[in-house]
């Protein structure tokens, strides 16, 4: 069994991937990239140029002036109006800032994002991108799909993924990180299963796109992907980065009994590092609330109940089963108390284990199911040895319980 000091140090270790595994609310399950889109920047934008810097002239205070030589207009609310910079088809635009332009004459072109203030145009945003990438093409068309579903707009954002612009590929992967798997579960099953197995298999595929990709490949993949799928688990350097998670899920969904028994070993065996184990967890989790058609909800309860046992992960495991209500396993997880590290420590010694039993009991206790009565013993038994805890408890699982716009004060 896995004691806590060599959490806290997988912690430290893996401190990079655990960021990229912070998901935003209502966001793609296995994507390490969420944020501001370049789509979604465009249409705060009143004005969006793309072209090549030219003849930037720095003055002595910093200030300057740089010339726009307009290739494409990307968006223009000015259009018609008074103070229109593309007025009488102009051309070159001259930007009240200078912008010395990077590398090689020729080799990148700018995407300037501006307002306009005080009959002026004023940039804002300047983002250099190659001049071959295609950036005007793939903005303008993600502008003509803004309206559609968002699965036929992921689909588009799809083809843009493997783009050599780092700068578009990484956008439409946010893209696809900004949104539900709902949203692009159906859209899936259609996918080139060849493609996404090829970028699977590219070592110049970032580590944190595996998790979407596999994800992807499970929808649409075949047999043949499978093993591919198990390959990569079975790849002890592909297994502590990122992605893990979609790796698991992806391999369950293409032959679910096969890809259970390999997750479900992953988390009845406290040797292997947090990291996997707690991919597998969120796994799980991606079953139990995304796709329960695939495994029976008793053998996913039984998964997460092997954490139980591990220090490390334990306080995990109760908060998912707190969380999706599994007041039958009451016992288990009151029973965590008196269990033991490897080195002899006890488990609700360990404070955040303790308060993951706390807040696990305080929800049985009101649950009205025959576990019940024991939740709420423990509930006053820990309220008479510490009642201020027992409230901080309580308080917070009001405000967890809160939606979004009840617990953001109004402005």
């Amino acid at each position: 069994m896995a004691g806590l000091p060599r959490r806290l140090l997988s912690l430290v270790l893996a401190l990079p991937a655990l960021l990229l595994l912070i998901s935003l609310a209502d966001a793609c399950p296995f994507c390490g990239m969420q944020g501001p889109t370049l789509t979604g920047e465009v249409a705060q934008a009143k004005l969006v140029l793309y072209g090549e810097l030219t003849n930037a002239k720095e003055q002595a205070n910093g200030d300057g002036t740089t010339d726009l030589v307009i290739e494409t207009v990307i968006k223009n609310e000015l259009a018609g109006k008074k103070g229109d910079p593309l007025a009488a088809n102009n051309k070159i635009v001259r930007l009240d800032r200078f912008l010395n332009p990077l590398g090689e004459t020729g080799k990148y072109r700018y995407l300037v994002y501006c307002d306009y203030f005080r009959g002026k145009v004023d940039p804002y945003r300047t983002v250099p991108v190659l001049k071959d990438g295609g950036m005007a093409k793939y903005l303008r068309g993600a502008l003509e799909h803004k309206d559609e579903s968002i699965g036929k707009r992921l689909r588009f954002f799809f083809d843009y993924l493997d783009n050599p612009d780092l700068e578009i590929s990484n956008d439409a992967y946010k893209e696809f990180g900004n949104a539900d798997y709902k949203d692009y579960k159906d859209m899936a099953k259609d996918l080139p299963a060849e493609r996404v197995a090829k970028w699977l298999k590219d070592e110049k595929t970032p580590a944190f796109r595996y998790g979407l990709y596999a994800s992807m490949l499970g929808h649409c993949g075949k047999e043949e992907h499978a093993k591919l799928l198990r390959d990569l688990l079975d790849d002890p350097a592909k297994r502590l980065g990122s992605g893990v998670d979609g790796m698991l899920a992806g391999y369950v969904m293409l032959k679910p009994k096969e890809g259970w028994a390999y997750t479900r070993d992953i988390l009845k065996d406290g040797s292997k590092e947090f990291m996997v184990r707690y991919a597998a967890l969120r796994a799980v989790r991606f079953l139990w609330d995304s796709r329960p058609d695939l495994i029976a909800q008793a053998d996913l309860k039984e998964g997460v109940g092997f954490l139980l046992d591990q220090s490390d992960i334990a306080d995990l495991a109760i908060d998912d089963l707190r969380k999706r209500q599994c007041w039958d396993l009451s016992d288990r997880v009151l029973g965590v108390q008196n269990k033991k590290t490897y080195k002899g420590e006890r488990l609700a010694d360990i404070p955040i284990i303790h308060r993951a039993i706390l807040r696990f009991a305080l929800g049985c206790q009101d649950s009205k199911t025959k576990n019940s009565a024991a939740a709420k013993a423990y509930v006053d038994e820990q309220r008479k040895k510490d009642a201020q805890m027992v409230a901080d408890a309580e308080e917070l699982l009001k405000l967890e319980q809160m939606p979004p716009a009840a617990s953001t004060p109004a402005k």
